[in-house]
């Protein structure tokens, strides 16, 4: 049978079968999620680079890209944190920085040049050390904001806690090399994401 034959049968008998017997198929609406969660954010960074660079600049842009490239992909990666960053070489900083206005500095020595040290500064933009709700739940020596405190707990106990001092945190903090795992980091990611939630 012909597609224009079906259709004419299939009206015919939906007209014979009577009044509001046939129906138009509905069309049923996906559900409504849960709960609406907003797109992430995403961190972003640049270097800033010498017109005419020296090879010790160079080697550091080299070194300082590879760490921030990794740093930010597992942020971005691991979390909803937004910010932007701008990345500076300054041989004169004994190790590194980072401010709440979105700077980091690198100095000279090579050995801070990784992973782990960028995402501790991240951290320091993203307010770990620099924001006014540091000093409200941080400063009085341990971490007070609940959930970052609940995934503390989560990792390592119900007695566990987030201790603070310095404008820094343990554990996870990565403030040392000898801190640094894969496992760490990415709980370092999840804690920073939570102080946030926090209020940090």
């Amino acid at each position: 049978m012909s597609p224009r034959k079906a259709l004419v049968a299939a009206l015919a008998a939906a007209l014979l079968a009577g009044p509001g017997v046939a129906q138009a198929a509905t069309v049923q609406a996906p559900p409504a999620p849960a709960r609406e969660r907003a797109a992430a954010a995403t961190i972003t960074w640049s270097l800033v680079h010498a017109s005419n660079p020296t090879a010790d600049q160079r080697s550091a842009y080299d070194q300082i890209t590879k760490a921030m490239n990794a740093a930010v992909a597992r942020y971005n990666n691991l979390s909803d944190l937004g910010k932007t960053i701008t990345v500076r070489y300054e041989p004169g900083v004994p190790t590194a920085d980072g401010n709440i206005n979105g700077t980091i500095r690198f100095g000279s020595n090579r050995s801070y040049m990784n992973e782990r040290t960028a995402l501790h500064e991240i951290a320091h933009t993203i307010g770990v050390g620099t924001s006014s709700g540091w000093s409200r739940l941080g400063g009085s020596g341990t971490w007070t904001g609940g959930q970052a405190t609940a995934l503390v707990k989560q990792y390592d106990g119900s007695v566990a806690k987030i201790s603070t001092g310095g404008g820094h945190f343990w554990p996870y903090g990565l403030n040392y090399d000898n801190e640094w795992s894969g496992t760490a980091a990415d709980r370092h990611v999840h804690i920073v994401a939570a102080m946030v939630r926090d209020g940090l």
